[in-house]
């Protein structure tokens, strides 16, 4: 069943970004940063992370799990390191994942290199 959650929850997700890409004149690049702005506001709210714990890595994988992982790093950094966790703690929630990706394009990069037309 979590399977199923997580499934429909993520596809909900992508049928709205492609909704908004045909019905709009909204570009790709503003959808992304409407998701992960969406993901911030729900997770301040404490909206979000109830998401996560219903349908799991369908609503923590997409741009607005990212959006509530800057939030939740925020807060938590806030919480112990004071106004100077504002600056930090977007930051040092996400590393691991702004590093992985990182790491996967560095090997692409290798594997692939780019051609000339």
């Amino acid at each position: 069943m979590t399977y199923l959650l997580s499934f429909l929850v993520g596809g909900l997700l992508c049928v709205i970004g492609q909704l908004l890409i045909d019905y709009t004149k909204l570009t790709p690049a503003r959808i992304l940063v409407g998701y992960v702005v969406t993901g911030v506001i729900l997770g301040a709210l404490g909206i979000y992370p109830k998401l996560v714990d219903f349908a799991g890595a369908g609503a923590s994988v997409p741009l607005s799990g990212f959006g509530n992982l800057l939030a939740k790093g925020i807060r938590e950094a806030v919480d112990r390191d004071g106004l100077l966790g504002i600056l930090t703690g977007g930051l040092t929630s996400a590393s691991g994942g702004i590093t992985a990706a990182m790491l996967f394009a560095l090997a692409a990069s290798v594997c692939f290199p780019a051609k000339d037309k």
